[in-house]
């Protein structure tokens, strides 16, 4: 295991960071505490220091395990927590953005995880209730206070993203070092805005759902998808046929789908740390090997042809030749552009 820089911050965490939605079998597919713990074992065995959970996985469960988990080194361990989903229902002040629930969630997840402080806090989803001021300055004060040490933000328009941080810039508070989001090969479409924007804000990306729900394993191109359809709804042919793509590429290289979907994932640019989840030991160890895995400039390039999708406008717009002559009066391609990648 290697580290990374968590973004415009000094703090270094793993290539890896281990997510903790599974831990706990109160939604009914998850691990117990048992097989829980041999995964955080196996994570932290392999030089993983990076911890992701939220105070509504599994009900508080997840929290629970983790703290219970970290306890022996607490210090060693980067651990990163959630705010904002709901933890009572009916109750419009225990859940979104806002300083109320952000300053008693924190607290709640504080004792679940048996610690003074957590690593990074992140706002979980945008709820577009709360001004952008009141959450930077409510998390810009936890900062202050010592029970967090650095924020990021889930789930979020770009626009908002941009304007939180340049906002913090001016105001001298804390801002956000992270982004997680979702992607994977059967979803690029944040390769419009949120990642072209975290590069240039300097933003440390944990993508969740690298493997598509499952379906890059290609477990769905063989079997019965019944089941899945239950939870998730029916799977396009297009997911399919990336799929199949990369258990062809999987078994060109010799190593299992799961690891060229992630090592995919890992191979994009700027600062990309993806969140790995298991229910059980054997996953979490196949996750872990894409460590090994590099692709190919060709294999990259196969992979994107296949999981091609449409920027849209205005980047298609402007992208187009006719609009980059009249941007560049003809000289485009004579200008090294070292800005954008």
């Amino acid at each position: 295991m290697r580290y990374k820089l968590l973004g415009r911050s000094g703090l270094r965490v793993s290539e890896l960071a281990l997510g903790t939605m599974t831990f706990g079998e109160e939604w009914g597919w998850g691990a117990s505490k048992e097989e829980s713990k041999k995964i955080f074992d196996a994570y932290a065995e392999a030089g993983g220091n990076f911890v992701d959970t939220a105070n509504r996985y599994t009900e508080g469960t997840s929290e629970k395990f983790v703290g219970d988990f970290i306890a022996a080194d607490r210090e060693h361990f980067v651990v990163a927590t959630k705010y904002t989903l709901f933890m009572r229902r009916d109750d419009p002040n225990f859940s979104g953005n806002h300083r109320k629930n952000m300053v008693q969630a924190l607290e709640a997840s504080l004792k679940r995880l048996k610690t003074d402080y957590v690593d990074l806090y992140w706002v979980h989803a945008w709820d577009y209730t709360t001004p952008v001021e009141e959450v930077m300055r409510g998390l810009d004060d936890l900062v202050r206070s010592g029970k967090v040490l650095y924020i990021g933000i889930s789930d979020t328009p770009a626009w908002i993203v941009s304007q939180a941080n340049t906002m913090a810039d001016l105001r001298g508070w804390s801002r956000f070092v992270g982004l997680q989001l979702r992607y994977s090969l059967i979803d690029r479409t944040v390769e419009r805005e949120l990642l072209p924007m975290a590069r240039a804000l300097d933003l440390g990306v944990t993508p969740w759902s690298v493997l598509g729900s499952g379906v890059l394993t290609g477990k769905y191109n063989q079997g019965d998808t019944t089941g899945r359809a239950k939870l998730w709804g029916d799977i396009p042919e297009r997911d399919l046929t990336i799929a199949q793509a990369v258990v062809t590429m999987a078994n060109e290289i010799g190593c299992t789908p799961s690891q060229v979907a992630m090592s995919w994932v890992r191979q994009q640019p700027g600062v990309i740390v993806p969140l790995i989840g298991a229910r059980t030991l054997a996953q979490l160890e196949d996750n872990l090997g894409c460590l090994n895995v590099t692709l190919t400039g060709e294999q990259l390039a196969a992979l994107n042809e296949v999981s091609r999708f449409e920027l849209g406008f205005p980047h298609e717009f402007i992208n187009s030749p006719q609009i980059r002559d009249l941007l560049s009066g003809g000289t485009h391609d004579k200008i090294d552009n070292h800005h954008f990648n």
